[in-house]
């Protein structure tokens, strides 16, 4: 499979490939003169975008647009991205001046695959070495160098057959999904899966039925210390709690002896037994002890990340992505617990010297290293690299960066400390037929607690928190009350999922590979099938019916079972114990196999009714989704009415009073609050796609887009004012010029809420903040504060319109180091330019040469010759095809010469 690596040469000089800049100036620091070190920027080839991308000569062919060739072998049709031409031939004339190539891409399937791929375009004629490493260090980069090996095929087999079997359901699914229900949906082999789990837990929501219990809160004291205690039984009966009831039907569970309490009989109680006496009857004392969880891994880095620090976990790998280039973490995509003997050398003298011997155990504590469903392939826990931990103080870092390095830090010091020693007390406390229960918790010795609470950012105030303290207590002494009051209580509806329960879920069942959960939430979030609301994951009305389709019609290939052993097979094919072109073969072909699954269902699915959902409770409600959006459909007075229902609005929070409200609106359209004392038009609240706004005037011939303004989440839509109507209506506003720069600073609301803006530069208004009170000295000190990621990394800076593009130039911070976008034009920073020192100037240039146009917004000669459709593309070779890459002059000569035949 592919060339055959050749012995390297010992002289002369070695050109490294890394997939970043970023990595590759680490790198650099430790090699000599004698490197050449170079970034591909990630994967030079790949299946084609577009038909744009398919060569000519292969465009007629039925399996082009699907960029593999189902009837010879599964042959995948590699081209180089158009924005790769410059690297390759940037590599390929490095390679020109090196004695000897070394792929030093990342350890696992992805890397592999990035290394054979260079080396099928790259073709190089000079010795080739592969070498590879978990942490960016001179030790660890020397010790790659001095044991080099060859480009494992099977890794490569196995990250092909992954990707070939993704296009295989994404491409074959997702037109079922333009015919069925509407254009631009698409399904994927692990993002359908997570939709149906999300989806699924909202039909929970929807089905579950609230549920009413009582219970009675006593705060008692004893030597000046007050404590609380709940009712636990009633007439040696225990008390019914939330635990005791069935989420779905709001009723008792079958089998539960229990008394449920109503208000009018906890009141009864209160008055009955709050004159005492209260006489405890036991008390339990019960030593616990807690240990450490293990050092990270890929999942679990994500779940805490986003507890603690509220990341994404797509923004948690960006940043451990950094941190790992620049030298400061292990590899971050892992699912190893494991620790070197070096690790655990370096973290119990780190404990030693910050917390002292007595958080020491004897003997390092080991984890087995964990081999879960679809496992990476890196041999060692996410930990501070190298031989000494570097303390987060020490590191000069900031910002996320410096969070999550101080997260791994602690984590990795609290998996090799002692356990936590505790004493949990439990007492019973009688007052008349009631038996009241007291809990209490201290901490005798904290141990790793010390370093690491998961889920809180300060584990001494944490551990404060956590003690709950209980006065000394003795059986048949008596104790005094405070108050006594009746508490009500209702039954809460499943949770919905959050990134980290999520990825939990995901992990456990065997779905996709840790290292592309991020890519996998990131992807449903972007194409309208979950929207965030704080941190929970909520489906849209898109969602639920792609979900229900797919479940119906095509079973298996949402099926958390059949998922989990696609990844088993791809792990097989990795050991090289399965062949991928038979396993392909068994998934696509055959009665079963998905290609003649979705040819006979689609001639069995009806579109209305692939549109259309019930939802329990709301019989009388149709719920469908069209061109626009998601909508309802209902009778009155015998004749059928619709309503658009907004984007923001949960399915399981749908209520009858809101869809008659949207209709009301629709039908009779919305009440004027008054009208505007300047323009003397009226002025509306309505409700739309994307949620409440209010519009100046009506719409008509003349003025068909009348002015109109979100309102901002925590006004109320039914409470909004004339005088607040009007003051959204004046929005953006000036608040005047920047010290610095002069120009305007306004304020405003924006698809993300309300913010300020300069020149470009947006904040967003904190939280509890109104935009209407914001002064120009408040606006200014928002400015200055660093800009914050919402999802995707925010931009570090905007600019105005590219003068021939014509669209917004923003500059990003991307995994290969910080590039400046216009529409689809990106172009990474040259090498060693600040991201803060670059101007608008200077972003014009750098794009436009990028875009190949010239002054006047037209394309320069040079441009143009380099879009022609027969020198743009390369087809590169398969595994099994061997097949030469066809350069430009190649495909020249061939077309010459078959001219003059």
């Amino acid at each position: 499979m592919g060339q055959r690596m050749a012995k390297a040469s010992k002289d002369g000089v070695k050109l490294v490939v890394v997939e970043s800049p970023t990595k590759a100036k680490t790198i650099r620091k430790f090699l000599g003169k004698d490197y050449i070190v170079e970034s591909c920027m990630g994967h030079v080839r790949d299946l084609p975008q577009s038909a744009k991308d398919i060569p000519e000569k292969l465009k007629k062919e039925k399996w082009a647009q699907l960029g593999v060739n189902v009837d010879k072998n599964f042959e995948p049709l590699y081209t180089i991205p158009r924005d790769k031409q410059k690297v390759v031939k940037n590599l390929r004339d490095k390679m020109e001046a090196a004695d000897e190539l070394i792929l030093a891409t990342d350890e696992d399937r992805e890397g592999e695959s990035i290394s054979w791929h260079l080396v099928e375009v790259l073709k190089p004629k000079i010795p080739i070495k592969r070498m590879v490493f978990h942490e960016i260090t001179k030790t660890a980069i020397q010790k790659a160098l001095d044991d080099t090996r060859e480009i494992d095929f099977n890794l490569v087999r196995a990250q092909e057959a992954r990707r070939i079997l993704d296009r295989l359901v994404g491409y074959t699914i997702s037109p079922l999904l333009w015919k069925k229900v509407a254009y631009g949906l698409s399904a994927g082999r692990v993002q359908s899966v997570a939709v149906r789990l999300i989806v699924e837990r909202e039909q929970e929501r929807v089905r579950f039925k609230k549920s009413e219990y009582w219970g009675v809160l006593a705060n008692l004291k004893k030597d000046g210390v007050e404590f609380e205690s709940r009712l636990l039984s009633l007439q040696e009966k225990r008390v019914a709690t939330g635990k005791d009831f069935d989420g779905l039907t709001g009723k008792l569970e079958a089998g539960k002896d229990v008394k449920i309490l109503d208000e009018k009989s906890a009141k009864e109680l209160v008055a009955r037994v709050k004159a005492g006496p209260w006489t405890v009857t036991d008390v339990e004392e019960k030593p616990t002890t807690r240990r450490p969880s293990p050092p990270f891994i890929t999942s679990t880095l994500q779940q805490e990340s986003n507890r603690k620090l509220g990341l994404s976990s797509r923004e948690t790998m960006q940043v451990a992505q950094k941190l790992y280039e620049q030298g400061f973490i292990t590899y971050m995509r892992t699912d190893s617990t494991f620790l070197s003997t070096e690790a655990i050398k370096a973290a119990r003298e780190c404990i030693s010297a910050k917390y002292g011997k007595e958080y020491l155990p004897a003997a390092p504590r080991t984890y087995e290293g964990k081999k879960a469903k679809g496992a990476q392939e890196a041999h060692e826990a996410i930990r501070p690299a190298g031989s000494e931990f570097q303390d987060p103080e020490e590191t000069g870092l900031s910002g996320h960066q410096l969070k999550l390095y101080d997260l791994i830090w602690k984590r990795t010091m609290a998996s090799q400390m002692t356990d936590s020693r505790q004493k949990q007390v439990s007492a019973k406390i009688q007052s008349g037929d009631a038996l009241f229960n007291a809990t209490g918790m201290t901490i005798e010795f904290p141990g790793y607690l010390r370093a690491y609470v998961e889920g809180s950012d300060d584990p001494d105030a944490e551990l404060q928190e956590r003690e709950v303290r209980l006065p000394a207590l003795k059986a048949r002494e008596v104790v005094s009350c405070s108050s006594l009051e009746p508490t009500s209580h209702e039954t809460k509806p499943p949770a919905r999922f959050t990134e980290a329960s999520l990825v939990q879920t995901m992990e456990k069942e065997g779905i996709g590979r840790p290292s592309t959960y991020a890519s996998i939430i990131g992807t449903i979030i972007d194409r309208g099938y979950v929207r965030k609301n704080g941190t929970a994951l909520v489906p849209t009305f898109t969602a639920m019916v792609v979900s229900k389709l797919l479940s119906k019609h095509l079973p298996q290939f949402v099926d958390l079972g059949f998922t989990s052993g696609m990844e088993e097979s791809l792990d097989t094919i990795a050991e090289g114990d399965l062949d991928h072109e038979k396993y392909l073969k068994s998934i696509y072909f055959g009665p079963q196999g998905l290609k003649e699954q979705v040819t006979v269902q689609e001639k069995k699915i009806d579109p209305d009714e692939a549109r259309t959902i019930k939802l329990e409770g709301l019989d009388k409600y149709s719920f469908h989704v069209g061109r626009y959006g998601a909508y309802v459909t209902t009778q009155r007075d015998g004749q059928p009415v619709s309503a658009s229902i907004p984007d923001n609005e949960s399915p399981a929070d749908t209520t009858s009073e809101v869809i008659e409200k949207l209709i009301d609106q629709k039908i009779n359209g919305a009440d004027a609050l008054g009208k505007d004392p300047v323009s003397d038009l009226p002025v509306y609240v309505l409700s739309g796609r994307y949620g409440p706004y209010v519009q100046l005037g009506d719409v008509s011939e003349e003025n068909d887009k009348p002015k109109r303004q979100s309102i901002p989440a925590g006004m109320e839509p039914e409470k909004v004012t004339l005088q607040e109507a009007l003051n959204l209506l004046s929005l953006p506003k000036t608040l005047g010029a920047h010290p610095t720069s002069g120009k305007d600073i306004k304020v405003g609301i924006g698809r993300f809420g309300p913010y300020v803006v300069h020149d470009g530069d947006f904040r967003s208004i904190p939280k509890g903040e109104s935009l209407f009170d914001m002064t120009f000295e408040r606006s200014v000190e928002l400015l200055n504060q660093p800009k914050k990621g919402r999802g995707r990394a925010a931009p570090l800076k905007e600019f105005k319109e590219h003068p021939d593009l014509g669209t917004v130039m923003q500059l990003l911070n991307g995994p290969y180091g910080p590039y400046l976008k216009c529409g689809k034009v990106n172009v990474s920073l040259p090498e060693g330019t600040a991201p803060e020192t670059v101007t608008e100037e200077q972003a014009i240039e750098w794009l436009r040469d990028k875009a190949g146009v010239t002054g006047g917004g037209k394309k320069s000669g040079a441009a143009k010759k380099s879009a022609a459709p027969k020198k743009k593309l390369k087809v590169a070779a398969t595994p099994k095809a061997k097949a030469e890459v066809l350069g430009v002059k190649k495909v020249i000569t061939r077309k010459k010469a078959a001219k003059k035949k």
